[in-house]
């Protein structure tokens, strides 16, 4: 049986069920790597001359609601097998503090999954039936990230499921369901894509590696190391811009744009070697948030430039 850890500090500043523990909960820092696949799929939509705003709007709304869905079943699968520990250092945990009661998480939980199966039939319209399969695999793979007998984020499979559904999944469905085909850009731009956003989970994972050993969460960081998470920190972003420039034959400006990402990221890296461990690091959080979304407005933009 797993022995909850108590809060660390008062809870009385956040009254249980309060709009503040449940805006906490949901993470907004975390949207930006909801927005960018979207913002990119649209983009390749645009460059197609077939932007298509209805479609669009439930993208972003399933996006934003299928991340708002992930945050708040980590929190709660967290804190269920004890991983959110008296000594966390990372943002604090709604479940763990008391703010909000397992129950009403997943009352919370429930609702927003069901407003993102709302948004996904939605597209249904646009995109066909075979969509029906990528919502289910997109609402499953929410759930085994942290739930489950096995959850994947405690085996070391986040960063490749970021790959695939911060990448792939986003970026193609949101291009097909406007243009009706998956165009060869969306392989590069996808991988892009994931990769950059793979920066913040790098991030939150190298922060926490020492307490996430403590409580089993096998990361990726846990398993090669400090001095690994930080080279696969620089790498994912400099690898993200790098694979850009195979856009050049089709947009110039999308192979060249996304450069100006390269030293902002590269600075966030070296603030986090310098800093190394500690509650300092989550200032970091919000600059790898705001360097993601920079990319994503530098490389939608010079797609579109490409046709529109």
């Amino acid at each position: 049986m797993v022995t909850h850890p108590m809060p660390a500090h008062d809870t009385s500043a956040t009254p249980p069920g309060a709009l503040r523990a449940w805006l906490l909960a949901a993470r907004p820092k975390t949207l930006a790597a909801a927005a960018v696949p979207v913002l990119l799929g649209c983009a390749l939509a645009c460059g197609a001359d077939a932007f298509r705003p209805g479609a669009a709007l439930l993208c972003f709304a399933f996006a934003f609601l299928m991340q708002i869905d992930a945050n708040l079943i980590n929190d709660l699968g967290d804190y269920l097998k004890g991983a959110d520990r008296a000594d966390r250092i990372g943002p604090e945990r709604a479940c763990a503090r008391g703010w909000i009661t397992p129950r009403a998480m997943r009352r919370g939980i429930a609702l927003t999954t069901l407003a993102a199966a709302a948004c996904g039939c939605g597209l249904l319209r646009y995109g066909g039936a075979e969509l029906l399969a990528v919502g289910v695999a997109c609402l499953l793979f929410d759930f085994l990230y942290t739930a489950g007998p096995c959850p994947l984020a405690y085996r070391g499979w986040g960063d490749a499921l970021v790959l695939v559904f911060f990448g792939f999944i986003p970026v193609g469905a949101t291009c097909y369901v406007q243009t009706g085909t998956v165009p060869p850009a969306v392989a590069p731009t996808a991988l892009a894509a994931g990769l950059v956003i793979d920066t913040l989970l790098l991030l939150n994972n190298y922060r926490d590696r020492e307490q996430d050993a403590l409580s089993g969460k096998r990361t990726l960081v846990v398993r090669l190391g400090a001095r690994a998470g930080e080279r696969l920190y620089l790498a994912a972003g400099c690898g993200a811009a790098a694979l850009c420039l195979t856009l050049w034959p089709l947009a110039p400006a999308a192979a060249l744009l996304p450069l100006a990402y390269v030293p902002l990221h590269v600075a966030a890296w070296r603030r986090m070697v310098r800093i190394g461990r500690g509650r300092e690091l989550n200032r970091l959080l919000g600059t790898t948030s705001r360097n993601i979304l920079l990319f994503g407005l530098l490389l939608a933009l010079g797609i579109a430039l490409a046709r529109c």
